[in-house]
């Protein structure tokens, strides 16, 4: 009898040990974002080094040094975007004095993207570098967080789970055109898709003239859009577990504005290309690429603040 006793006092410790190992914090929404923007980069890389120029946009190297230079472009807009939102995230999780000070930095390196990026000509240039630079640490503190951050439980609800999919699939189903340039391929003959979307025909240039494949090989600030509202959904989910409330305000006013912004970018793109450039229309959905005094802005900061409002404040209207 005793002995039984001493088996089950065993078993008792061995479970309450069990219980007692420190969890690790998952993070299991900041890895997908880096994830997808790992892939981006791959298939920027890939499809620069192997297209010619002529058949891209504001490019002017092939080769290996044509992809790897656009790809660093790449990773120096939108990836740096994200970390802007990421970087809030992992410094709550470490609450250690040096990990705010890298984070500072790097999140003051990623704001550069609003000045260094030139649409019109996206072969790397040295300031580049710094939207870059931001993005390394942001990585890097995320890695710090997963080993030695706090774990912290992910606080949403069954509903805002199937919003966030309802919207993320929608937004990737008009995405799909820009996936396929980003590959290097055009959706002309795909079932239902090559229906819906032109991507292949030569059209001119709205503004230029100049023909050129509707849908151009290579990289799409649409696809920057689709990439920026999937990011925005998945660092929603763990808003609620940011406890310095100035970062947990920071991280949700960037995660609004970064849906409004991902949207607007895609919706400007896909009106231009299968829009205007069938003839049904000369009016363009105005330029928001980059920040400005107009009232395209002004419209947005208006939605992001009313998403804010309504989704991602300490006691939004709506639960998460």
């Amino acid at each position: 009898m005793a002995s039984k006793r001493g088996l089950v006092a065993r078993e008792h410790e061995s479970l309450a040990a069990i219980d007692a190992r420190p969890q690790r914090p998952r993070l299991t929404e900041i890895w997908i974002v880096w994830a997808l923007f790992g892939l981006a980069t791959v298939a920027v890389f890939e499809t620069y080094w192997r297209i010619p120029p002529q058949e891209l946009w504001k490019v002017h190297n092939s080769g290996f040094v044509g992809g790897a230079g656009r790809a660093l472009v790449f990773v120096g807009f939108s990836p740096a975007l994200a970390a802007l939102a990421v970087l809030p995230i992992v410094a709550d999780r470490l609450d250690d004095r040096r990990a705010n000070i890298v984070a500072v930095i790097a999140f003051a390196l990623c704001a550069t993207v609003g000045f260094v990026q030139t649409p019109s000509h996206l072969d790397p240039k040295w300031s580049n570098i710094w939207p870059v630079a931001g993005v390394a640490p942001a990585v890097l503190l995320t890695v710090w967080a997963a080993r030695s951050g706090r774990p912290e439980a992910v606080r949403t609800t069954r509903a805002g789970d199937l919003t966030r999919i309802v919207l993320g699939l929608v937004t990737l189903l008009w995405a799909t055109p820009y996936i396929a340039a980003e590959l290097g391929f055009h959706l002309d003959g795909v079932p239902f898709f090559g229906w819906v979307f032109q991507t292949g025909k030569v059209a001119p240039e709205p503004g230029s003239g100049n023909l050129h494949a509707t849908v151009h090989y290579g990289h799409h600030h649409g696809l920057d859009g689709l990439l920026l509202v999937v990011t925005a959904l998945l660092l929603s989910r763990v808003l609620g577990g940011i406890r310095r409330p100035p970062l947990r305000v920071l991280t949700g006013v960037v995660l609004a504005l970064m849906l409004v912004y991902g949207w607007t970018n895609m919706v400007n793109d896909l009106w231009i290309e299968q829009v205007v450039k069938r003839g049904w229309t000369s009016w363009q959905v105005p330029d928001v690429l980059f920040p400005s005094f107009s009232l395209a802005w002004a419209a947005m900061l208006v939605a992001a603040a009313a998403i804010y409002a309504a989704f991602f404040a300490s006691r939004p209207l709506l639960r998460r």
